[in-house]
């Protein structure tokens, strides 16, 4: 294995855990019984259990449809591996470990209970975000520095 699967892997790992005590720690310990939990004036956690991909968008409500998307985020993360596997720079490291361990913590709960756990619920005047959790700050940072990395850094091989 190369030095950037390792880190990355390791990045990767890192989020995984980190994702899943959040999880346990929200869904076993915080929301005995409460619902939403006022923190700030326009921050509540919450216990929603999302079916779909992002915002809930392609729900699934069969055991088929939840393995459906089981399959297409692990064909993804092979990509994002195989992708890992040949990186040359850190950031681009740090990006797909961030995504990879985004990725596979999600998955775990859509395997063990049939929805993606989110509990990070922001709103303002009256209008709420849709409620998230680490592993999606994971993906949207590793997403957001790859962009960042294909604007602002040059190519000299061509």
């Amino acid at each position: 294995m190369g030095k950037p699967l390792i880190h990355g892997l390791g990045i990767s790992a890192v989020i995984i855990a980190l994702d899943q005590l959040s999880k346990w720690w929200i869904t076993d310990v915080v929301m005995q019984p409460p619902a939403s939990i006022p923190v700030l004036p326009f921050f509540n956690i919450v216990l929603a259990y999302n079916r779909g991909v992002s915002f809930g968008m392609f729900a699934a409500g069969s055991d088929a449809g939840k393995w459906m998307l089981v399959g297409v985020a692990g064909i993804i993360t092979v990509f994002l591996l195989h992708w890992l596997h040949k990186a040359t720079n850190r950031l681009n490291i740090w990006a797909l470990g961030l995504i990879i361990g985004g990725a596979i913590g999600n998955v775990t709960d859509r395997i063990a209970i049939g929805a993606v756990v989110d509990f990070l619920d922001f709103h303002a005047f009256g209008y709420h975000w849709p409620a998230f959790n680490v592993a999606d700050i994971s993906i949207f940072i590793g997403a957001a520095l790859l962009i960042v990395e294909s604007l602002f850094t040059r190519d000299d091989s061509a």
